[in-house]
């Protein structure tokens, strides 16, 4: 009797996580991609409501800000790399693909920007803009057991 109570727990505990998990996994996804399409000049020209750079040269000066110790050109590459990253890694939040280790790279990426973000903006500024908490999140999300609805389930079954 002690163990079919267990048991249904267990079942309960595993059901319980389908749909959260989705939603985080999603909600991160979006979160990498629509600061790639604000910076790619998709969202509106910048000072648009709910645009931040509104163009590529802007978000050079913002990451040449963060990084002040590199000269523009740098700043240039730096933004190019963390935006393939973005790229690669809200792709694979939707779709589900390699989430583990999407969620780790997520994790190492925005930790990096938060404290980049701490030491050229200050240590208010990561908090204001949850960079610190979408790192937790990432990290929350690569302890996930199996990611439902993805990739990563269809294909282990198949």
């Amino acid at each position: 009797m002690q163990w079919f109570r267990l048991n249904q727990i267990s079942n309960i505990m595993k059901n319980a996580f389908k749909f959260p998990q989705l939603y985080f996994r999603l909600a991160l996804g979006a979160g990498f991609l629509i600061p790639v399409a604000d910076r790619l000049g998709w969202l509106g020209p910048a000072g648009q409501h709910g645009v931040s750079w509104g163009s590529w040269d802007n978000f050079v000066i913002y990451t040449n800000m963060l990084l002040p110790f590199i000269d523009k050109a740098w700043a240039n590459i730096m933004g190019l790399l963390a935006t393939v990253a973005e790229i690669g890694i809200g792709v694979l939040f939707l779709v589900g693909y390699k989430v583990r280790w999407a969620a780790i790279a997520g994790c190492l990426l925005t930790l990096t920007f938060a404290l980049c973000m701490a030491f050229s903006l200050g240590f208010k500024a990561p908090f204001s803009f949850s960079v610190f908490a979408d790192s937790a999140g990432c990290l929350l999300l690569s302890t996930v057991p199996v990611y439902y609805w993805g990739l990563d389930n269809y294909l282990k079954k198949n």
